[in-house]
């Protein structure tokens, strides 16, 4: 995810799109929020003690919620920066290269939202299957910006600040679906 981060913030910065860019600073919070998946992991193992006779677990309900306000919260200001872009847009300048790294992150995007769904059904983890979904969603979300490049190209419209907008709604919503995944036990 730092990868794709770093990869997709650059290129956004030199092709002058908020789009790219939003879907880079995405992927940050996607490393941010494997990391907090994996402290609640951690947490969540640990065995019973006199403080928490029941165990741990809930802390693997805790660390999905604030994977969940994590996203929810990008999604709100990715949207105001997208719309700044819809008021004064910028042209893009296209780049083979800005496509190739979209098609990368998206096939690495669809094998972490296999592999985490997957193993989060497995193992009965809703944090793990949130994070799945989210990059199930990143899939789309990248996709969509990808449109938009490839539109931009071929016609002229400008639509980056438009799927900038469309970007983040979608996380906005995808953190909402992750509040009400997270929020009740299996």
């Amino acid at each position: 995810n730092f990868l794709l981060s770093v990869s997709k913030v650059g290129i956004g910065l030199f092709v002058n799109s908020i789009a790219i860019i939003a879907d880079g600073v995405n992927n940050l919070t996607d490393m941010a929020s494997s990391a907090i998946t994996l402290v609640g992991f951690k947490l969540a193992a640990k065995p019973r003690d006199a403080e928490h006779p029941y165990g741990h677990a809930r802390f693997e309900y805790l660390t999905g919620m604030v994977v969940s306000l994590l996203i929810l919260s990008l999604g709100i200001k990715l949207l105001t920066t997208s719309f700044d872009k819809v008021l004064h847009p910028d042209p893009l300048k296209f780049s083979i290269t800005a496509v190739l790294i979209l098609l990368v992150a998206i096939g690495v995007k669809v094998w972490q939202a296999l592999f985490n769904i997957r193993t989060g059904e497995e193992i009965r983890s809703t944090t793990l299957k949130a994070t799945g979904m989210d990059s199930r969603n990143d899939v789309i979300a990248t996709g969509a910006v990808l449109v938009s490049l490839l539109v931009g190209k071929l016609t002229g419209l400008q639509l980056d600040g438009y799927m900038g907008c469309l970007v983040a709604l979608f996380i906005i919503y995808s953190g909402v679906q992750l509040i009400r995944e997270t929020s009740s036990p299996l």
